[in-house]
């Protein structure tokens, strides 16, 4: 549900560190995320995974004796709104640290709020390279994979398998499917593959035909793409009914198809191909555990959103019991550098950057389900460090 939900304290000990709060007042956590509108589903796995780990953590005694106490805000998917959203949970409900932002541009605007209220940001969704890089922020972390990330994967799968592959993109028109298009096109040129052109639609774009003669005129093997939630149903429906999907190969960013809108995709899901930082197929003990956890809590299959949120609150713990506080340049001094463990495994935050080093998964859908094709190790996958704000 997508309701507040409050967990009510229950430990005695107080936090030790600069800031005297009593021992039964909660962890206050911020989640600015869209409960409506396109990326709604996106939003309801951010939510399912939060809400689980929050129960988790709490029944074992919270975060240094302290309870979580999660406060939701609909962003709308709508960076105006969510800087509003933001500022209240900052503010009036004096939230310690926030997290939730899906849409790229949300993040990027929320980050700026984080640095005029003094509090910390983590996404575990938004892709865009410039938010741990361009544009990276002393308070603003990532612990789900950037689009550098999931291109590098991809891109060793067409140097495998489509070399010299000629490459149309088509992406959402603002900031996360301008970075994702970009950041793609740099490692697929970068191993032989040729462009061929590129168009951005707007959010939410109902009628993607109007695309399609530029992409019959130029002729490509493979169509990347950076569209996600209700988006994806409609350009692959749409062009499954024109006859584009023949012959095409189709890849694309990890929130394009996800267990949220396969269903509602179908048949013009299959083949589709991507590069994702986290699978129900890995095939691991605690991963397995995880699933079946999360399906029992939630009645469904966690997708990459809903891992990675539910990740993230086990590094916001370890990094405030290593601290000794909820104070800001204490808990963003203990998550540069942090290492822990996650259903997809380890991940380390990189100081510089603020950026999660993980594990990257090329997945494909075969026969209407996902199946992983190819691992790339996390240095490999995690290019540069280009922030240098910080």
């Amino acid at each position: 549900m997508f309701n507040t939900k409050y967990y009510a304290a229950a430990a005695l000990a107080a936090l030790m560190g600069t800031t005297a709060i009593a021992a039964d007042d909660p962890i206050r956590i911020g989640v600015v995320t869209p409960i409506s509108g396109t990326y709604a589903g996106i939003g309801q796995q951010v939510t399912w995974g939060l809400e689980m780990a929050a129960e988790e953590i709490n029944e074992s005694g919270g975060i240094a004796g302290r309870q979580i106490e999660l406060i939701f805000e609909d962003s709308e998917a709508n960076p105006a709104v969510a800087v509003q959203k933001a500022e209240k949970l900052y503010t009036a409900e004096d939230v310690d640290f926030l997290t939730g932002t899906v849409n790229s541009g949300a993040t990027l605007a929320v980050g700026q709020v984080a640095d005029r209220a003094g509090k910390l940001l983590a996404t575990t969704v938004s892709f865009s390279d410039a938010i741990t890089g361009s544009k990276c922020s002393p308070n603003v972390f990532r612990v789900n994979a950037r689009a550098g990330q999931q291109s590098a994967a991809l891109a060793a799968w067409v140097d495998q398998e489509r070399k010299g592959a000629k490459v149309y993109y088509l992406g959402p028109d603002y900031e996360m499917g301008r970075s994702t298009v970009a950041a793609f096109k740099e490692n697929a040129e970068r191993v032989g593959a040729t462009s061929t052109g590129e168009v951005f639609a707007p959010l939410d774009a109902k009628d993607y035909s109007q695309y399609f003669g530029r992409i019959r005129a130029a002729q490509p093997e493979v169509l990347y793409t950076s569209v996600a939630g209700n988006d994806t149903v409609r350009l692959f429906t749409q062009m499954q009914d024109f006859g584009l999907r023949d012959g095409l190969t189709i890849l694309g960013a990890s929130g394009t198809v996800t267990s949220q809108n396969i269903s509602a995709i179908g048949d013009a899901a299959e083949g589709f191909i991507t590069g994702v930082g986290y699978s129900t197929l890995i095939d691991t003990p605690e991963n397995k555990a995880f699933v079946a956890a999360f399906n029992a809590h939630n009645g469904a299959d966690p997708d990459l959103y809903g891992a990675d949120s539910y990740g993230l609150l086990f590094a916001y713990k370890k990094a405030v019991e290593t601290a000794g506080s909820t104070e800001t340049d204490a808990v963003r001094a203990a998550l540069e550098g942090l290492s822990w463990e996650t259903p997809q495994g380890g991940k380390t935050i990189r100081a510089g950057d603020h950026q999660a080093i993980q594990p990257m998964y090329v997945v494909q859908i075969k026969d209407g389900a996902f199946t992983i094709t190819k691992r790339i190790e996390g240095e490999d996958a995690i290019g540069e460090d280009t922030c240098e704000r910080f």
